[in-house]
């Protein structure tokens, strides 16, 4: 069975609509919360006692990280890509990637990815075989 990691970067305010249009079609997902900088407006922070304002460097934005099979690619990122749609510049960015190998930690044993028992590894994680 093919997998694929789908990684969305959306507008913090989003997480609850994208986590509701995925929850019944993902065995699981993450959401990690950030700082970034892309195509969309940033804040105006008033600065100093009010007088003066400054624009953010960056905005607060989250990221939805799961692993499906790669038949479901197209319904989980369209349904992603809904949910997170305000139709403005800065909605975010929706990537997919091949998942070659997942270990599952307990065991440091190779499993066999099911879109029900996923397992995201980190860059620092190192791979003995």
């Amino acid at each position: 069975m093919k997998m694929k990691r789908i990684e969305a970067t959306i507008q913090t305010d989003k997480v609850s609509a994208v986590s509701e249009a995925i929850k019944d079609k993902v065995g699981g997902f993450t959401i990690l919360d950030g700082d970034g900088r892309g195509s969309g407006k940033r804040h105006t922070i008033r600065s100093g006692r009010g007088t003066g304002t400054i624009e953010a460097e960056y905005n607060k934005v989250s990221t939805v990280t799961t692993i499906v099979d790669d038949a479901q690619v197209e319904s989980i990122a369209s349904a992603i890509a809904d949910a997170a749609s305000t139709g403005n510049s800065g909605d975010g960015i929706i990537v997919v990637s091949k998942v070659s190998i997942a270990l599952r930690i307990l065991h440091l044993k190779r499993v066999v990815l099911k879109p029900s028992n996923h397992f995201l590894l980190s860059k620092k994680v190192h791979i003995i075989i």
